[in-house]
């Protein structure tokens, strides 16, 4: 069975360092997404629009991997990549520690095997085993961010400003200014690990 070694190939965008701001290029990348909004005063974690968006997408997901890992001819297996959330808000500056609106596109990394074809399959699978409004909300799109510095902000969702501030910083002493949605890519399970120990990547696309 060939294996497809996803986490290893795009180790320098979903490893980066803790302690400095790296530049990078992201190249063309396809994932499964959905878009959604937050009321504001309320958290993700709180939201049933929010459950709902990662419920199909993590659903999705697995239903594809396994599809091509039990497929009879040329099966292939790879890794389930982790939850991202590109972020804005109502005002257009999207900052953590304030509760207005939050408009998201929650989405998971898709090896390039899957076609527009296999992802309606996948569907059309999904629906069968949990109708309802979630597997309809997703899509599978190519995303290309481009240039982008990014930084690995560790500790609690609250405390993500500290590493926006330095990356802020970084862009201004670079001559930077940032050009799309602040994106975070979640390392952590906030379920299961302690606040103090989650491991978020934080990017943003600059020119």
């Amino acid at each position: 069975m060939e294996t497809l070694d996803l986490r290893r190939q795009y180790k320098h965008l979903y490893n980066p360092s803790a302690k400095r701001v790296e530049i990078v290029d992201v190249p063309p990348l396809q994932f499964a997404m959905v878009d959604g909004l937050i009321p504001a005063g309320m958290g993700p974690g709180e939201s049933p629009d929010f459950d709902e968006a990662l419920s199909a997408l993590y659903g999705i997901s697995y239903t594809l991997k396994f599809m091509f890992k039990k497929r009879a001819e040329n099966p292939i297996d790879y890794p389930v990549m982790a939850l991202e959330g590109l972020w804005n808000t109502s005002s257009g500056v999207f900052d953590p520690t304030v509760r207005e609106d939050w408009v998201y596109t929650a989405m998971i990394m898709q090896p390039g095997i899957i076609t527009p074809e296999a992802f309606e399959e996948g569907r059309a699978q999904l629906l069968k085993k949990h109708p309802g409004p979630g597997p309809a909300r997703l899509r599978l799109e190519t995303f290309h961010e481009g240039r982008c510095i990014q930084m690995m902000h560790v500790g609690p969702y609250a405390t993500e400003m500290e590493t926006i501030a330095r990356m802020d910083a970084f862009a201004t002493e670079h001559g930077l200014s940032f050009s799309g949605r602040h994106h975070e890519i979640y390392m952590g399970d906030p379920r299961r690990a302690a606040p103090e120990k989650l491991k978020t990547v934080l990017r943003h696309p600059v020119r």
